[in-house]
């Protein structure tokens, strides 16, 4: 159909969310290192305007408050038009890796997320 199929949109909103981390300075990398994992909880994504095959899209991201023990990212993906294609929220936990049981958010990513938010 000479669309972008609607599965996309939600490996969009991933690659969004690791370049996220790495901007702000603490990597999902690190956070493994660190003994945490970011399963994702939940995500909701609707659907605006199709993106057509071809297209350069950017995705935003905006969290409105630092995490405690999820991690709320408002996402949406825009053409190279300026045209809201999708928009969603994902949510993740923090996981204890060898525990498996759920932790706040790490205090260093914390306070880079908080640093962002004064930032606006």
């Amino acid at each position: 159909m000479g669309i972008v199929h609607h599965s996309n949109y939600i490996r969009y909103f991933e690659v969004a969310r690791i370049e996220f981390m790495k901007d702000i300075g603490f990597p999902i990398e690190e956070c493994e290192r660190q003994g945490i994992e970011l399963p994702i909880v939940s995500v909701e994504c609707k659907y605006k305007f199709s993106a057509v095959v071809g297209d350069v899209v950017t995705v935003n991201v905006m969290l409105d408050k630092t995490p405690g023990a999820k991690m709320v990212m408002k996402q949406q993906v825009l053409n190279q038009k300026g045209q809201i294609c999708a928009e969603g929220t994902v949510v993740s936990g923090f996981i204890n890796k060898k525990k498996g049981n759920v932790v706040r958010c790490p205090e260093i990513f914390a306070n880079l997320i908080e640093k962002r938010l004064n930032d606006r």
